[in-house]
């Protein structure tokens, strides 16, 4: 049984930085194309950035361009996302989402709050 958590978020100031961790266990973590999305209430669940298997290929929301990079480590079977300059608009859940070959595999999620 594949397991996903989330960890690292808390409570920053504007401009400040956090970096969410994504440990997968149970799977092949080095075959999924990972990615990380965040949800606010009341808005649909959007997908922030994604890291392919081998992470020679990432991409970002615009809005997270030069902000957030995206990355992993295959023999720690872990996704990272640093995230720097936040603003308060990154307040959200954030999940990490592993895509499998026919079934995918979500997190629980991790609380980001940028907040003075």
């Amino acid at each position: 049984q594949v397991q996903v958590v989330e960890s690292g978020g808390g409570l920053v100031q504007p401009g400040g930085s956090l970096n969410l961790s994504c440990a997968v266990s149970g799977g092949t973590f080095s075959s999924y194309t990972m990615t990380w999305h965040r949800q606010t209430s009341g808005k649909e669940r959007e997908l922030v950035a994604m890291i392919t298997t081998d992470g020679e290929i990432t991409q970002y929301l615009g809005s997270v361009k030069g902000r957030f990079t995206i990355s992993r480590d295959n023999i720690k079977n872990t996704l990272y996302l640093q995230m720097n300059n936040l603003k308060p608009e990154d307040t959200a859940v954030y999940y990490c989402l592993a895509v499998g070959y026919r079934v995918n595999y979500w997190g629980q999620g991790t609380q980001v709050t940028v907040s003075s």
